[in-house]
């Protein structure tokens, strides 16, 4: 039996839990100011009960790329497929499917996509209150 998407389910001893399926998320645009040919579905966030973090899932299409940027919170990244380079501070690392990052706060840190299949990514942060 699997959960129904998108819905607010009550658990003894919990308010809720909500269950989601990424497919029925909003896929948007990276700010293009910031980026090329990348996309962010906010997978959890406010409106969905959560308080301290939000759970992004972004894809960076062939040639993309978010460019070099910084601010004050941290961020936990996990890779769920393709081929990607993530730069922090003065250094670049490959990543693929299954690796996982920490970028510390106030790190100028970027992403690129220099395969030839869309790199998609988890990324967790603070929500900034």
């Amino acid at each position: 039996m699997g959960f129904p998407s998108r819905i607010f389910i009550a658990f003894p001893k919990c308010s809720y839990v909500y269950v989601g399926h990424v497919s029925e998320v909003k896929e948007e645009d990276v700010d293009p100011s910031m980026a090329r040919d990348a996309k962010i579905q906010w997978l959890i966030n406010e409106e969905k009960g959560a308080i301290n973090y939000a759970l992004r899932r972004f894809r960076i299409l062939p040639g993309g790329e978010i460019r070099r940027h910084q601010h004050p919170w941290e961020h936990e990244i996990y890779v769920l497929s393709g081929r990607g380079v993530i730069g922090c501070c003065d250094r670049e690392v490959e990543v693929t499917e299954g690796n996982f990052l920490f970028i510390p706060p106030d790190k100028p840190h970027w992403y690129r996509n220099p395969g030839t299949e869309d790199f998609v990514f988890l990324c967790i942060i603070p929500i900034k209150k």
